[in-house]
């Protein structure tokens, strides 16, 4: 089969690669028919998260069931299905605590309870490195789904691809960020980043109850499809001093609410940059102590942007003097999954307006570096196998 292979920093080339099959009676394999490129697969691209062996990479994708194990009697040959990013047994204690990325069967290798930076990681994903598990992910023509009795979602058939591919990842992380701020009606929620997980959480927040979205972005591009399509204020951090523009917007608090939907890969300047390196840190945490500061005191920080590293300076006393809650980690895909689908299937939110490329997956190369460097306006690019 044709494949999306990551071989080192900046170098991801589709070639043939061996078809998957059957390994387990759990499995099912799928053929894709829509994938997605996200600001994960950008990490490893990067070098942020490490990745020393080939791989096929991506865990946004959803197509056609083509084979099920024996163990599978809930899914049959020719199934329209979408696929969670995260991969789970379904029946350990974490499963059990619809913790699922944090399934103790889905990484055999390097799974374990101390969360370190090289070891005992949390529970597999599709296409992200050999540290969650090593499996092949979906930006490919065919993908082996572990557990697929338990993780596959059968797709209506009224939905086009484009409809529903987000429910993989992007709406459901940017559906826990917004969850995990507790909304009880009418807060402030301030959105850093309006990338796809950022544009996400922004449509979260008005479905979750938010009384005021702003979204903060230093791109206008992305702050003007954010005001089109989901109706938010934005801030750009070029124009103005966002902490002192939220409190203004707030009374003088700060957001009852404050997403970090970017991440370590944030915009740095060379100093940070070697700062970073004498520390031994990847990225910075620039947006997160942004968060820090524009909450309001007793507020909530959620965080769905990537961290790969400890940090040097984290601003634990500005954390503790604001009485801030923190809450973080890998979005809650198979909790969340069924009612997401619902809304679409209701017509009561809309997926497919942050995408501004649909290229097939031969191209995936070219679309690596539209995305990554944000070329032709670039939000969101599809794959099609």
């Amino acid at each position: 089969m044709r494949a999306a292979v990551f071989h080192k920093i900046g170098d991801i080339r589709v070639e043939n690669t061996a078809d998957p099959r059957i390994e387990d009676s759990r499995d099912a394999l799928i053929r894709v028919t829509s994938t997605a490129i996200c600001g994960s697969d950008l990490h490893i691209y990067d070098g942020f998260i490490p990745q020393l062996e080939n791989e096929v990479i991506g865990h946004e994708f959803m197509g056609i069931v083509e084979e099920v194990g024996t163990g599978v009697t809930n899914l049959k040959k020719g199934d329209r299905v979408v696929v969670p990013f995260t991969i789970a047994c379904g029946h350990c204690f974490f499963c059990q605590q619809n913790l699922q990325m944090q399934c103790e069967n889905s990484n055999h290798k390097h799974y374990g309870p101390d969360g370190g930076l090289l070891s005992e990681k949390g529970g597999g994903l599709f296409g992200y490195t050999d540290l969650y598990g090593g499996y092949n992910g979906g930006q490919a023509e065919y993908v082996r789904v572990p557990y697929a009795d338990y993780g596959l979602r059968h797709v209506p058939e009224s939905l086009k691809d484009e409809q529903v591919l987000f429910l993989t990842d992007i709406f459901p992380t940017g559906w826990s960020a917004i969850e995990w701020g507790e909304l009880k009606g009418g807060e402030t929620v301030a959105i850093f980043g309006s990338g796809p997980v950022g544009l996400m959480a922004q449509k979260s927040a008005w479905i979750q109850g938010a009384g005021r979205v702003i979204a903060i972005d230093p791109l206008n591009y992305r702050l003007e499809r954010a005001h089109r399509v989901n109706k938010v204020e934005t801030l750009n951090p070029d124009d103005v001093d966002v902490v002192e523009a939220i409190r203004s917007m707030t009374g003088g608090r700060g957001a009852d609410v404050c997403v970090d939907a970017v991440g370590m890969e944030a915009n740095r300047s060379l100093l940070e940059k070697a700062k970073a390196v004498i520390n031994l840190e990847k990225g910075t945490t620039k947006v997160l102590e942004l968060c820090f500061r524009a909450v309001r005191r007793g507020g909530i920080v959620s965080v769905v942007g990537v961290y790969g590293s400890p940090t040097d300076n984290f601003p634990i006393g500005r954390v503790f003097d604001k009485g801030i809650t923190i809450r973080t980690g890998q979005s809650f895909v198979h909790k969340n999954i069924d009612h997401l689908l619902d809304l679409v299937v209701q017509g009561k939110v809309v997926l497919d307006d942050i995408i501004s490329h649909i290229l097939p997956l031969s191209e995936a190369s070219r679309a690596y570096e539209l995305f990554k460097n944000k070329e032709d306006d670039c939000t969101k690019v599809v794959l099609k196998p």
